[in-house]
């Protein structure tokens, strides 16, 4: 009996399967969607929408901490994390051939980090 679940044959369903996904594409949600708030509020608040109030809403500090930067990297790190949750599922879902899924997989990857690395050179150095 147990030879029959090694291999090709493993039973990978169950009881808890997929629930780390599921939990993390909720709080990924939930961080983005303050953030929006949180965003959205300052544009609302700021009487003109200079270059200068527009970076103003990225680098604010409190108490010596770069608060605004920290609160967009948070929000992008969400993105980019929601997204490779949500089409790596695709990805295994939809797409048959194990090669190719491993190509667009690795491929998605590799824009999600780029973006990552892009969007960090931007704000960071602002």
């Amino acid at each position: 009996m147990a030879q029959e679940l090694l291999g090709t044959k493993r039973l990978v369903v169950g009881a808890h399967y997929g629930t780390a996904d599921f939990i993390v594409q909720r709080v990924t949600a939930v961080i983005m969607a303050v953030y929006t708030i949180i965003l959205g509020l300052g544009i609302l608040f700021t009487p003109e929408l200079t270059f200068e109030s527009w970076r103003h809403l990225f680098t604010f500090t409190c108490f010596q901490l770069p608060l605004g930067q920290l609160l967009a990297t948070l929000a992008f790190l969400s993105v980019a994390w929601h997204a490779w949750v949500g089409v790596r599922d695709i990805w295994m879902d939809y797409v048959r051939s194990a090669g190719l899924r491993l190509f667009l997989q690795a491929l998605t990857l590799l824009w999600l980090v780029g973006s990552i690395v892009f969007f960090a050179k931007i704000l960071w150095s602002l």
